[in-house]
């Protein structure tokens, strides 16, 4: 099982010493934070893309980058790729560049976003974002397996006999997790690539998470990837870590109250209690995440927001060393002597190139013959599909 953080990148002021800091302090922060998740044993650093303020996020590409060429082992991923604004030939093109720059240490996690206003800033409507997402994956998940591809749909312009360059390294895409809280046609789509559902159920109580993790892992067996339990899960949270629980829910108070995604609503006792968020001690944080497994099933990855609302960087690396010294180990162990022989870990470049995949286990879609579901989750006709053929 892996273990890591994402960041969104967002810029937020202290409310216990009003510092703002300024975008260069956040980005440059970004990059300490990564470099410590390698030093305390973290698996995984996910980077946001946004392109609105309070958000320091725009490339993370580029910060992946700049991140690989200081770590070594750290697997990089994404909270989320935009793949409803980011056009997808951009996509195919830069994250297999940073693949060869990272040496496989790459995956992305593409999300639709939900903020309103960026979509018309990329030449796109928020209301068309399910089909956005859709249609833009089919593209890319071609772009990464046919050297030459001619394609046309109805949200860019035809591409005839294009060939994205640089090819995947070794021949392998980076695996994809399909991002969403509370869209069941991305937990669809997800099942019926074979890739992974990543539930970044930080808002949600359990009960809606389960029930997209359940759909996600019937639709994935129902196109013959595996068997529901063997389909690759990744959840999200966010946790705030002290010696003991009463110094941490005072300590973290501040910062939940005056955070633009918590503050001025539940308190934070009704948020811990029915979400995700774990504020406390080690062992609570550890009993927290532990219970995931009670509504989710076994899971391949674990990812917390650390960094949010605006916490200054010295407490982020002191949350990170308890995290990877006290939190995770614990967690590693329990889960795995929890986990079936038969549920997969998390694919990784080098197991996919052992495995002789074509760019993420079990991510051929089926040939079974199209129909209007296959439709909307592969966003291709069945007219597109026999002139593929």
């Amino acid at each position: 099982m892996q273990f890591g953080i994402f960041t969104v990148g967002d810029v937020t002021t202290d409310p216990t010493t009003g510092h703002t800091p300024s975008e260069h302090e956040r980005i440059k922060a970004t990059v300490a934070i990564a470099r410590k998740a390698e030093e305390v044993g973290l698996d995984v650093m996910a980077f946001g893309q946004h392109h609105n303020p309070p958000f320091a996020a725009s490339s993370p590409t580029t910060t992946m980058a700049y991140v690989a060429a200081q770590t070594e082992r750290l697997l990089l991923s994404t909270s989320t790729t935009l793949i409803t604004t980011t056009d997808p030939v951009r996509i195919a093109e830069d994250y297999a560049q940073l693949q060869h720059l990272a040496d496989g240490r790459v995956d992305l996690m593409l999300g639709r976003g939900n903020t309103g206003p960026v979509y018309p800033w990329f030449g796109k409507d928020i209301r068309e974002g399910i089909e956005l997402a859709v249609e833009n994956y089919a593209l890319l998940h071609r772009l990464w397996r046919e050297d030459v591809v001619n394609w046309q749909g109805k949200h860019r312009t035809p591409l005839q006999g294009f060939t994205a360059t640089p090819r995947p390294l070794d021949g392998v895409a980076p695996f994809v997790w399909h991002g969403s809280i509370r869209s069941p046609e991305i937990a669809e789509q997800a099942a019926y690539y074979g890739d992974g559902f990543f539930s970044n159920h930080i808002f949600w109580p359990p009960t809606h998470t389960a029930q997209m993790v359940q759909l996600y892992r019937r639709r994935f067996e129902h196109y013959g990837h595996g068997k529901a339990h063997q389909a690759f899960v990744g959840l999200g949270g966010q946790a705030f870590i002290a010696r003991n629980s009463q110094d941490a829910v005072r300590q973290f108070r501040p910062y939940f109250d005056n955070a633009p995604v918590y503050g001025h609503g539940p308190s934070l006792e009704e948020f811990t209690a029915g979400t995700p968020l774990s504020v406390g001690s080690p062992q609570q944080i550890i009993e927290k995440t532990l219970g995931f497994r009670e509504y989710a099933g076994d899971y391949q990855r674990q990812l917390w927001l650390m960094d949010h609302a605006g916490l200054p960087l010295k407490t982020v690396l002191e949350q990170l060393d308890l995290l990877g010294e006290e939190v995770v180990p614990v967690l590693r162990k329990e889960f795995a002597a929890l986990r079936p022989a038969d549920v997969p870990e998390a694919p990784t470049h080098a197991s996919l190139v052992a495995a002789g995949k074509d760019g993420a286990a079990h991510s051929v879609a089926p040939t079974s013959p199209h129909t209007s579901v296959a439709d909307t989750v592969t966003g291709r006709s069945p007219l597109v599909e026999e002139n593929h053929a």
